[in-house]
């Protein structure tokens, strides 16, 4: 019975495991210095909201420009806030694997805990926006729309760091991990159909990116397809006019939700695959 104990005691469930992760999570935070990305976060807020200005809701485009500027800023804080962590772990998650470590467990602790870190980034963000942005005060859902760009940059950024733990799961080294962070990157950013007009598989595609979903809330929250933004070149030119609206900025309650629903469906994706790519990892140790 003693020895049925001790090993329970040195196994514990995932739910107990959680919480002591989570303070390691903490811990390291603090003494490698980690903190510092709620300051580059700021830094980069700062610097996309300063370029948008606050002429950002004067015209199509200059929206569209805006809302993909800021989207960009919330998928790179939070990747870059949890590329390196999990690779830099390797050996030492091996080495607690061996003694009781739940995969699940140390996987589910950072995904707590930057809960808690893109909360911060996103009500900074958030804030510098409004310093230098006049948005629209009026929300689909909400009474206020500033809180539907808030629950959605912090959700783009905080299952932006669950695909950062993705790849820092799968990356064998935090240099691999940081090689991989720019294709990544790119691939975000062209496939958010800003840049680029998206056809055939690539249109696809898309659907599996946190770009694409990201523009389609902030564009039904900022009501791209308003006729009050017309074409910039309509400034010059009167005749050029809208013909038709994009269906993925429809300001609507049905399609913000769901725009939602698609980020934390990739982000839990994310997750799922960090746990079974730790386990194939350590499945001989």
């Amino acid at each position: 019975m003693k020895k049925q104990g001790e090993a329970e005691m040195s196994m514990p469930s995932v739910i107990k495991q959680i919480p002591v992760y989570v303070s390691k999570n903490y811990r390291l935070f603090m003494n490698q210095g980690d903190w510092k990305n709620i300051i580059t976060a700021s830094f980069i807020s700062f610097l996309v909201c300063i370029i948008v200005g606050k002429d950002m809701f004067t015209t199509y485009d200059d929206t569209k420009s805006g809302f993909f500027a800021i989207i960009s800023a919330a998928i790179w804080i939070g990747v870059f806030n949890s590329i390196q962590r999990v690779c830099k772990e390797h050996d030492t998650i091996t080495s607690e694997y061996r003694a009781g470590l739940k995969i699940t467990a140390y996987v589910l602790s950072h995904v707590f805990f930057d809960f808690v870190l893109c909360l911060i980034q996103s009500i900074i963000l958030v804030l510098i926006c409004t310093i230098f942005i006049d948005f629209p005060s009026t929300g689909i859902i909400f009474g206020s729309s500033i809180i539907e760009y808030l629950i959605t940059l912090f959700l783009m950024i905080w299952c932006s760091d669950m695909m950062g733990i993705m790849i820092s799961s799968i990356a064998s080294t935090p240099n691999v991990a940081m090689t991989t962070m720019p294709f990544v990157l790119i691939m975000q950013l062209v496939m958010g159909g800003v840049l680029f007009e998206l056809r055939g598989w690539f249109k696809k595609f898309a659907y599996i990116t946190f770009s694409k979903w990201g523009m389609s809330a902030l564009g039904s929250i900022g009501d791209l397809n308003s006729k009050d933004l017309p074409y910039k070149l309509s400034q010059a030119f009167p005749n050029v006019v809208r013909i038709e609206a994009e269906q993925a900025y429809d300001a609507t309650a049905h399609n913000l939700l769901n725009s939602w629903i698609c980020i934390v469906a990739i982000g839990l994706v994310c997750v799922i695959i960090s746990i079974v790519s730790l386990k194939i990892r350590n499945r001989g140790s």
